[in-house]
């Protein structure tokens, strides 16, 4: 089934596989029973406390035209107590994403951030004002749309020091695959 992911994020999401592999290598990605890409969240001591899940078929709809692939969180994940973060150690600037593959896309993009990934749009995760106190530079990154802008200036508006960086695209891996 692990194959099925690495050629999902590097077909359809235009991931290079080079960092899809060391992703695996280091466990912070891989593939469960149903092919479905499963991203680990990792609390503050380096626990798993969760997963982020990604489909990585994409099936048909009436017509032929086809659907967004499914997305949610492994049960029992605990997405107030940690996040997935490329890479997992510290640097001086992050990055905040709203899906995995955003933090992805977006290292992807800049490799000297740390991008991490707050499993949809929310302005306040609890972990976050620790993570402000330890970085020098936050950015939140959410998407260019509606949710995304309104999210992020509540998020700014909760911690003035977090500076918008919104993507050219509808969001980061748009970007990513826009890119000759």
């Amino acid at each position: 089934m692990l194959w099925r992911v690495q050629r999902y994020l590097v077909v359809q999401r235009g991931i290079a596989a080079g960092l899809v592999d060391s992703l695996v290598r280091s466990g912070t990605l891989y593939a469960d029973a149903r092919a479905n890409a499963v991203f680990l969240l990792s609390g503050k001591d380096g626990a798993p406390v969760g997963a982020e899940l990604r489909g990585t078929t994409e099936p048909a709809c009436r017509g032929g035209a086809s659907r967004q692939s499914w997305r949610g969180l492994a049960l029992g994940s605990r997405k107030d107590l940690g996040f997935f973060s490329i890479p997992a150690d510290p640097l001086p600037t992050v990055v905040l994403c709203e899906s995995a593959i955003d933090a992805i896309s977006c290292f992807a993009l800049a490799p000297g951030r740390r991008c991490i990934s707050t499993a949809g749009a929310r302005p306040n995760p609890p972990w976050l004002g620790e993570l402000i106190a330890q970085t020098s530079e936050v950015f939140c990154g959410f998407d260019a749309d509606a949710t995304g802008d309104h999210l992020a200036s509540e998020m700014i508006a909760l911690h003035p020091s977090v500076k918008r960086l919104r993507p050219t695209q509808h969001d980061w891996n748009d970007v990513l695959r826009s890119r000759p």
